[in-house]
């Protein structure tokens, strides 16, 4: 679509809106680019189009990116209403980007992947900033809990990552919803958002709640300090673990160097390395065997890690001391497993 003026905008100056556009400008003085031109991925709620005003206020070029997943009847008209408030607003573009929900791993975790890449695609180099809150955040925090793999699953979402700008980690919920009152905004009301069938709902309505009452309140601005504080620990160790790895040898580590370092500084070097050979879904089942391979040597077989091409298995194998990667047949160990 044809490129608007971006309009000045002026804001009231109320609690709520003093709370997202100083989240905002903290962001951009932090991560954003020179000149502050920045795309807004907007859906029509009220955390995106808070972020998206907010931004206007801040920035010196607003980008406004609608993706219309089209699980719903009547969501192209919802998307083109939400680019209609872009304009309002004064966004120099809105742009509705319609997308196929398929793949695997269940609705929610297609349509993230659908939403993504079509956001990428359109950002035209421009970091797209996402309207997640800090009640996203402890979202986020206690679905990794229940996955049970990791520091790193629980250590939430990072404000800036890559092109992914989250300037609201750290104002609640409330807050953007009393941001878009005080502009007399209408925000979309999801329906998914209330459909008990998806787990994040449930931790939002039911669970949440419960641990609020439990404990005496303050629970999300808790995970997500927690969430914070795990995220600085990883970055160290991921650290540590770069270093071992280069020691080691990134190519095809020496089980001896690795066995020096402390197990989780160990098994995140052994991970670094997998990624940077194209294996995907590592697993703490993966790592864990590939540990035995350092640390419990006793001639045992190789660790089968996925990946591969067509009608191959990636298996991590120690010879002469290093663990290696090899490729074998599939057919042919899947008949012998079997046999």
């Amino acid at each position: 679509m044809p490129y608007a003026e971006q309009r000045p905008i002026r804001l009231p100056e109320t609690p709520a809106v003093l709370d997202v556009r100083h989240a905002v400008r903290a962001w951009l003085a932090e991560f954003g680019p020179e000149p502050r031109c920045v795309a807004v991925a907007l859906s029509g709620g009220a955390d995106s189009l808070a972020l998206t005003a907010a931004a206007l206020a801040e920035s010196a070029e607003v980008h406004a990116l609608i993706v219309d997943h089209r699980l719903q009847a009547g969501s192209d008209v919802v998307a083109a209403t939400a680019a209609a408030s872009a304009r309002s607003l004064g966004c120099r573009s809105a742009r509705v980007l319609p997308v196929a929900v398929v793949g695997p791993g269940g609705m929610e975790a297609a349509a993230r992947q659908a939403r993504y890449a079509a956001l990428d695609e359109a950002r035209s180099g421009l970091p797209v900033l996402l309207g997640h809150t800090l009640d996203d955040q402890a979202e986020t925090v206690l679905l990794g809990l229940g996955r049970g793999s990791g520091a790193r699953s629980i250590q939430g979402m990072a404000a800036a990552d890559g092109p992914w700008g989250r300037p609201l980690l750290g104002v609640r919920r409330a807050s953007t919803r009393q941001f878009c009152a005080d502009l007399a905004l209408t925000p979309y009301e999801d329906p998914h958002n209330h459909a008990p069938e998806f787990t994040r709902v449930r931790l939002r309505t039911e669970v949440l709640p419960l641990l609020e009452e439990v404990l005496g309140g303050a629970v999300a601005p808790a995970l997500a300090r927690t969430a914070g504080q795990l995220r600085e620990d990883n970055a160290a160790l991921d650290e540590f673990a770069g270093e071992l790895l280069s020691r080691a040898g990134a190519g095809s580590p020496e089980c001896a160097v690795l066995a020096e370092a402390a197990t989780a500084v160990r098994r995140r070097a052994v991970r670094a390395w997998l990624l940077s050979h194209g294996v995907p879904g590592v697993t703490a089942t993966h790592l864990r065997g590939i540990d035995d391979l350092v640390m419990a040597w006793r001639g045992q077989g190789g660790v089968a890690v996925g990946g591969g091409e067509r009608g191959t298995r990636l298996v991590v194998v120690r010879e002469h001391g290093r663990l290696t990667l090899a490729r074998t047949d599939r057919e042919r160990r899947d008949r012998r497993e079997t046999s």
